[in-house]
Order: C-alpha cells, then structure tokens, then sequence
C-alpha cells in the first residue's frame, strides 16, 4: 500500500464503492479507492490504491498509483507505479519507478529541470 510522506496529511478519500467525476483540487494528499473522471490538480500526492480507477489528466507534485489510471500525468516530483498498478498515457516527471509487476503502456518524458533544481539543493553548501 502507498504510503504518505513525512509530515503530509490525507485531504480527502473516494471509497471504492463511490463514482466522481469533474476537477478535483485539494491541499494535500488525496487516496482514490473508488472510480474518477476527470482533472486532477494539486502541489501535493496522489495515491490511487488497488480498487481505483481514474481516468483523468493529472498534475501533481508526487503520484503513486496501485490501481489503474488513464490519461496524462505531469508530476513535479515523481511517478511511482506499483505492482499491481496499471498506467496508459503520457508521463512527465523528475523521477520514474516501476516496481516488477506493474503495467505501463504510453510515453513518458523526464523533466530534466526539476532533476537539475533538485541536484543543485543536495550539493549546496549550509553556512552559519
């Protein structure tokens, strides 16, 4: 199961008996067990658990996805598809994995500028 980041909190959750569809904007995280239509938008995480099903296009700051998505995905951070997560569509992200057994049909396309932000914060010097 997809778990938070430190220090993040869960804004909202799509049960796996419920349907949505529309644009979603949320604060935080958000877990979707249940069925989307639509667009997604957030600074935040994403995390589709095993029972959910969204068909959206997606721009957040992190995704993890162990059910199913359909559409595009732009992620500031990362894209972290499970092993029982399926993917069709076009990725764009810092940071891609795949863990054995997943699914992923479509294209995807690394974000060279937010790998290079990130390389240059990890190698900056903190003086006092």
């Amino acid at each position: 199961m997809p778990k938070l980041e430190e220090g993040a909190k869960l804004s909202g959750f799509i049960d796996k008996e419920t349907g949505v569809s529309g644009e979603m904007k949320f604060k935080d995280s958000f877990r979707i067990d249940g069925k989307f239509k639509g667009k997604i938008l957030s600074g935040t995480a994403l995390i589709i658990g095993e029972t959910g099903v969204v068909d959206a296009d997606v721009q957040v700051k992190t995704v993890s996805v162990n059910g199913r998505l359909k559409g595009s995905i732009i992620a500031k951070d990362k894209v972290e598809i499970l092993s029982k997560g399926r993917v069709d569509g076009k990725i764009t992200c810092a940071k891609l994995i795949i863990e054995d057994g997943a699914f992923f049909q479509g294209a995807c396309q690394m974000d060279i500028k937010s790998l290079e932000s990130d390389e240059k914060g990890k190698n900056q010097k903190i003086y006092k």
